[in-house]
C-alpha cells in the first residue's frame, strides 16, 4: 500500500503541483467493439458511393483528364498566358480527346450491328456441330442437350444486336456523362492554378498529403499515358496478326483492343473473345487457336514484360491488388469503376497509407515498388542514427 501511494504521489508532483491523481486507468474500447464500428463505418460510406457513382465516377474521370493535362495547362500559364485561358485550352483539348474516343466507341458497335446478322447462320452451324461433338461423348445428360438444342441460334443473334442498337440509340445518358465530366474537368483545370502551393499546405510533421498526392498524381499520369501509347501498339500488332490469319473487320477489332487495353488484368480477353470466335466462324479452329494465341503472345510479352519496364511504380501495387481493385471499383462505380480501377487504388493509398508514416508498413504487402521502398528505408534509418547523438546530448 505504501509503496502504491507512493507512486501516486510521485505521479501528482511530476503532474505538477496540486494536480489530482486519478487512480482510474484510462478507458480504452474493447478492440472487437472498434472494428465492428469500423466495418459499420465502412459499409455506410461504400453505400454512399455506390449510390452516387453517376456523379462520383464522372467527376473522377475529369480529375484524372485534368492531372494528364495539368502539365500543358502549367506550361501556358508559365508562358504568360492568362490562367483562364490556359484552362480553356485545357478543356478544349480534353474534349477533343473523349470526342474520338466516343467515336470510337459509337463507330465500331455501329459496325458490329450492321455485320452481325450476316453471320447468323453461320454461328447457329456451328451451334449444332458443337452440341453434336458433344452429344459423342456422352458427357451432358440428354436433358440438358435437348434444351440446349432448342435455342435458337438467330434469336440470340438477333437479342445481341437489339442490346448494341440500344446502346447506340441511348444518347442521352452519354450526353449526360460527357457533359459531367467537361463540367468537372473545366471547374478542376481552374481550380489547380495554385495546386502546389495548397499541396504543400497539407503537409505536417505528421502527415504528408501533399507529398503523397502528388506522388499519386505524377503516378496517375505516367500511368494513363504509358497505357495509351502500348494500347496502340497492342492494337496495331493485333491488327496485322488478324490479317495474316484472315479475320474480316480487322480495324473494328484493332478499335476493340485498344479501348479493352484501358481495363486492367482482363482487358485484353474482352477485346479476344469477338474476334476469336469471327476467326471460328469464317477460317474453323484453326483461325480461331491463331487469335486466341497471337492475343495471348502479344499481351504477354508487350504488357507484362515490356510495358512495366516503362511505367516503373506507376501502377503502385501488385498485381493481385489490381486484379480486386477491378472487381471492387466495377461494384462500386459501376462500368466506369473497371477503367477507374487503378487510379482510385492508388488515390486511397496516397490518403490513407503513404500520407500517414505509421500506415507505411502496409506498403510491404500491396506495394510493387520494393526498391523505392528499401531505399526509403535506409535513408530514414540512417537519418535516425544521424539524430541519435543529437538527441543524446541535448
Amino acid at each position: 500500500m505504501e509503496s502504491a501511494e507512493t507512486t501516486g504521489r510521485g505521479a501528482g508532483t511530476e503532474a505538477g503541483p496540486g494536480a489530482d491523481v486519478d487512480p482510474r486507468p484510462n478507458r480504452v474500447w474493447p478492440r472487437f467493439l472498434v472494428i465492428v464500428l469500423s466495418l459499420a463505418g465502412l459499409v455506410i460510406a461504400l453505400q454512399f458511393v455506390q449510390g452516387l457513382q453517376g456523379i462520383i465516377g464522372p467527376v473522377f474521370l475529369g480529375l484524372n483528364l485534368v492531372i494528364i493535362a495539368y502539365p500543358l495547362q502549367s506550361w501556358l500559364i508559365g508562358r504568360g498566358v492568362h490562367r483562364f485561358v490556359g484552362a480553356s485550352i485545357t478543356v478544349a483539348l480534353v474534349v477533343v480527346v473523349l470526342l474520338v474516343f466516343l467515336g470510337l466507341i459509337l463507330w465500331s458497335a455501329s459496325e458490329l450491328v450492321l455485320a452481325l446478322p450476316q453471320y447468323s447462320e453461320q454461328f447457329t452451324d456451328l451451334y449444332d456441330g458443337v452440341i453434336a461433338w458433344i452429344g459423342s461423348f456422352g458427357v451432358t445428360p440428354d436433358m440438358v442437350l435437348e434444351q440446349l438444342s432448342g435455342l435458337n441460334m438467330s434469336t440470340v443473334m438477333s437479342t445481341l444486336t437489339g442490346v448494341l442498337t440500344a446502346l447506340l440509340s441511348n444518347l442521352t445518358a452519354i450526353v449526360g456523362l460527357l457533359a459531367t465530366v467537361v463540367m468537372a474537368v473545366f471547374f478542376l483545370a481552374m481550380d489547380s492554378v495554385a495546386v502546389e502551393r495548397r499541396m504543400a499546405l497539407l503537409n505536417t510533421a505528421q502527415y504528408e498529403l501533399g507529398r503523397a498526392l502528388g506522388a499519386f498524381a505524377q503516378g496517375v499520369r505516367r500511368y494513363w499515358v504509358v497505357t495509351t501509347l502500348f494500347g496502340l501498339i497492342v492494337a496495331l500488332l493485333d491488327v496485322v496478326a488478324l490479317m495474316a490469319i484472315g479475320v474480316p473487320m480487322i480495324w473494328v477489332w484493332g478499335v476493340l483492343s485498344f479501348l479493352t487495353n484501358y481495363i486492367p488484368n482482363i482487358g485484353f480477353i474482352i477485346g479476344m473473345i469477338p474476334p476469336a470466335l469471327l476467326g471460328l466462324v469464317e477460317g474453323g479452329w484453326g483461325a480461331f487457336f491463331g487469335v486466341i494465341v497471337a492475343y495471348s503472345v502479344l499481351n504477354f510479352v508487350i504488357q507484362s514484360i515490356i510495358q512495366p519496364k516503362f511505367t516503373g511504380d506507376a501502377v503502385g501495387v501488385i498485381p493481385t491488388i489490381s486484379f480486386l481493385s477491378l472487381l471492387f471499383w466495377a461494384w462500386i462505380l459501376g462500368p466506369l469503376g473497371a477503367i477507374l480501377a487503378l487510379p482510385a487504388t492508388l488515390l486511397l493509398k496516397a490518403i490513407m497509407i503513404d500520407a500517414d508514416p505509421q500506415s507505411r508498413w502496409i506498403n510491404a504487402f500491396i506495394a510493387s515498388d520494393l526498391r523505392g521502398m528499401e531505399a526509403r528505408s535506409r535513408r530514414a534509418s540512417r537519418r535516425l542514427l544521424a539524430e541519435a547523438p543529437a538527441q543524446q546530448s541535448a
